[in-house]
């Protein structure tokens, strides 16, 4: 996902500013794999791929992220992200 993209994107809850956090890039410097995060409601989403997983919470699977971010630990600052 392109950086421009990133910086347009807001929190979909309560539309506050997301801190991005890249875990990898292309060569192009697009960012794979990162992690959004609300500075108002601290809700988090992970960028697989390219795509950042922003769904409703009713419909996201927890269970189905734990272990992308559990594999991303290292380059995590903390680990408030894993349930």
């Amino acid at each position: 996902m392109n950086l421009k993209t990133i910086n347009k994107l807001c929190c979909p809850f309560d539309h506050a500013d997301l801190a991005l956090e890249v875990i990898s890039r292309d060569l192009t410097e697009n960012v794979i794999e990162g992690i959004l995060t609300c500075s108002r409601c601290s809700r988090f989403f992970p960028i697989i791929r390219g795509i950042p997983i922003m769904s409703p919470d009713e419909y996201r699977e927890f269970s189905l992220e734990k272990p992308i971010l559990e594999s991303w630990n290292k380059e995590l600052k903390d680990i408030r992200y894993i349930k």
